[in-house]
């Protein structure tokens, strides 16, 4: 079987492509390897791929319409995960044509190349910042989300209502993802982990927002791992047979179409966070309290029933083993101290 992975070089990519190797499937990877973050970095993921003879790499934008025709008729997918996009919901407030551009007009692109080949199943990232103004909680995928608070969370909502269309139009068999607080070794430079160990060893202030008074679903990325290779070898989603239009739910339909959140469901108080980071790290942290950014949330909180239904599997790794484990790595990787 071979499986189509975007943004390969990505840190969610990278582990999805990395076990399906591990598993004997072939993968063709795609990313642009652009400089939102270290590129340096994301080279390192992929030579680590390209030691696996089954991966094929295509250096490719999700924008560019005509190079992502070329990669579905050069190839002959069985399965697609579009995981590639512009990613972080700070960079969405100074940078929003690019989010548009990558996270709308590139995933229409994904869209109509398995429209086009009759791919029989595609599974994409959406996002918990998709629940917006939503204060009910547990997030849950049956409640409504029509109120997102950043770009980056409103061409995520997009998404799968355009994968929705295409399941509907087209019967699309598709499955969006909503993550929650994606984190472990080789993980983003962007998110908190990463730039709270790097600024600690470093000697450096971390700023802390809302005062500290936030809470995330933090989530091991074996777990995120675990959950997608399932769906991959699962069945793709059926139309829901007790679906209705008269008191539709948001995360199914009548048509092949569903969406799952894949978080730990065991919100973390950023300032245990913290406090964990500087055990590990065996440096107490210098700290400056600012006030929460525009565009983000107190907290996320994830209700994954539905998933842990569906594949059998529930994330559960200990905010402390997660914690260590990229500790861990980013010693080794940086070569800092005797790791």
């Amino acid at each position: 079987m071979k499986i189509f992975v975007t943004g390969a070089a990505g840190f969610i990519g990278f582990h999805l492509a990395k076990r399906l190797l591990d598993e004997d499937y072939e993968v063709v990877g795609l990313d642009n390897v652009n400089d939102y973050y270290d590129v340096d970095l994301k080279n390192a993921r992929l030579d680590m791929l390209f030691d696996y003879d089954k991966f094929t790499f295509e250096r490719v934008s999700l924008e560019d319409n005509d190079m992502i025709a070329k990669v579905f008729d050069n190839h002959e997918f069985h399965k697609v995960i579009n995981l590639a996009a512009q990613a972080g919901v700070r960079y969405s407030i100074e940078k929003p044509h690019v989010y548009i551009a990558s996270n709308v007009v590139g995933f229409l692109n994904i869209l109509e190349g398995c429209r086009k080949h009759k791919i029989s199943h595609l599974i994409y990232a959406s996002s918990s910042s998709v629940y917006g103004a939503n204060t009910t909680i547990p997030f849950s995928v049956h409640h409504n989300v029509d109120h997102p608070l950043n770009l980056y969370a409103a061409s995520k909502k997009a998404n799968e209502l355009m994968a929705h269309t295409y399941s509907s139009l087209y019967n699309l068999p598709t499955t969006g993802l909503r993550f929650f607080s994606v984190y472990g070794p080789w993980g983003r430079p962007d998110m908190a982990l990463f730039l709270f160990v790097k600024k600690i060893i470093e000697g450096d202030e971390i700023q802390i927002f809302n005062n500290g008074d936030m809470m995330r679903d933090f989530t091991y990325i074996d777990d995120i791992v675990e959950n997608l290779y399932r769906l991959l070898i699962l069945d793709a989603p059926a139309a829901n047979k007790d679906w209705s239009g008269a008191s539709p739910d948001p995360s199914s339909s009548d048509c092949p179409f569903k969406v799952y959140n894949i978080g730990n469901s065991n919100p973390v108080n950023l300032m245990k966070f913290i406090e964990i980071i500087e055990q590990k790290l065996g440096i107490i942290s210098k700290k400056k309290f600012m006030p929460i950014q525009p565009g983000d949330v107190k907290i996320n909180y994830a209700e994954v029933s539905d998933l842990i239904e569906f594949t059998g599997y529930k994330p559960n790794t200990d905010i402390e083993y997660g914690v260590t484990q990229f500790v861990n790595w980013y010693k080794q990787f940086y070569k800092i101290g005797d790791c």
